[in-house]
């Protein structure tokens, strides 16, 4: 099997890695100063100026919902098509907004495009694919708690924010961080009514949505934490051959050169797994690639936190603050051990498909 991107791919690879250089990397110190004069005014949970001119900026280069696939919305592109992309965009915690491909949006425009009536689709996907809005939300409860069929007793419906009775209590920080404007929060919901045009597919179909959703985001999840082990890869170089400890460059101490082949084979070991599940569920959708989507939400996250933790022991006590973007890079890694199932979850899943393999067949009846 061979990931030799198309010529179409390799053209969108260096347009994108090119607007990053232009105009990504450069705002994000801006974008962390606009964030904390918001917070320091009093809300930091609101849209940035900084934001919306990259939005602007990108939607005029042609950079712009590249992540719906086969959808004449967005790009066209496939799975595999998309996930190199989406590890350059990977690479700063402000991309993927500024392109419209970003989590919790690219995964909710997909359901909405794949399950969503033509009504749900005029009145939420077409002002998030313009990028005029962030995404409503989409809750998932049982509606059927007594049917025989545990996989047919959950619904998701579309309830916008502003809905009474949603209410927001506090915002979840983690590892310290707020992560705002964006970031997690504790929300109620009491005697909240929405219209029964709001539910999704139809009663009962919740899990069977969540399926269809989770694939594709699995994929985005893990190339953007390829893409955030790439740059703490190249941040612990640069570092190891700059500075000096014990009277020689760090770089030329053992431990750190046998960290950074790790770090390297680590990278490219989770990357081909992740083209490998990609292609896979172009080839033969989800359910088939199960357990390879399994697999990568299990090695990435773990893969992106030791190669991040040995930028930042290279780096030294500065590794730990704000100024290199390791400890923040670091949080969010971890946190996606728990995004999308936590580990012993997916590897619960891989074991027992592994062990089906081994399981006596039932044989069909005769007749």
């Amino acid at each position: 099997m061979e990931f030799n991107h198309s010529e179409k791919v390799r053209a969108l690879q260096e347009r994108v890695s090119a607007f990053m250089d232009a105009h990504i990397y450069p705002n994000e110190a801006r974008f962390a100063a606009e964030v904390e004069a918001n917070r320091k005014a009093g809300n930091a949970w609101q849209p940035t100026r900084v934001i919306e001119e990259l939005k602007a900026e990108a939607r005029k280069a042609g950079l712009w919902n590249l992540f719906l696939p086969e959808s004449e919305r967005g790009a066209g592109l496939s799975n595999l098509e998309y996930a190199p992309l989406c590890e350059i965009m990977g690479r700063s915690h402000i991309a993927p907004e500024a392109f419209n491909c970003s989590a919790p949006d690219t995964g909710n425009m997909e359901v909405l495009e794949r399950y969503g009536t033509p009504q749900q689709k005029m009145q939420w996907l077409e002002p998030l694919l313009r990028g005029d809005i962030r995404s409503v939300l989409i809750f998932m409860g049982k509606t059927d708690a007594d049917n025989p069929d545990r996989y047919r007793q959950q619904s998701m419906i579309l309830v916008p924010m502003d809905t009474p009775g949603v209410q927001v209590l506090r915002h979840l920080p983690v590892f310290g961080y707020d992560d705002a404007p964006h970031g997690h929060a504790e929300i109620t919901f009491t005697d909240v009514r929405v219209p029964a045009a709001n539910m999704l597919l139809g009663e009962g179909r919740g899990f069977e949505i969540a399926q269809g959703r989770l694939g594709p985001g699995r994929i985005h999840h893990c190339m953007r934490l390829i893409g955030l082990a790439e740059r703490a890869l190249e941040s612990m170089c640069q570092r190891a051959v700059t500075r000096t400890a014990f009277g020689r460059p760090v770089a030329d101490q053992g431990v750190t050169r046998e960290r950074i082949a790790n770090a390297r084979i680590l990278i490219d070991q989770a990357r081909l797994l992740v083209f490998n599940a990609a292609d896979k569920m172009d080839r033969q959708g989800n359910k088939a690639a199960r357990k390879d989507i399994a697999m990568i939400k299990v090695v990435a996250p773990n893969m992106a936190c030791q190669v991040i933790d040995w930028a930042m022991q290279v780096h030294g006590g500065g590794g730990v603050s704000d100024d290199f973007g390791l400890a923040y890079a670091y949080a969010n890694a971890r946190t996606l051990r728990f995004a999308d199932g936590p580990d012993e979850v997916h590897r619960d899943q891989i074991a027992r498909l592994e062990l089906e393999r081994y399981r006596p067949k039932r044989e069909l009846p005769t007749r």
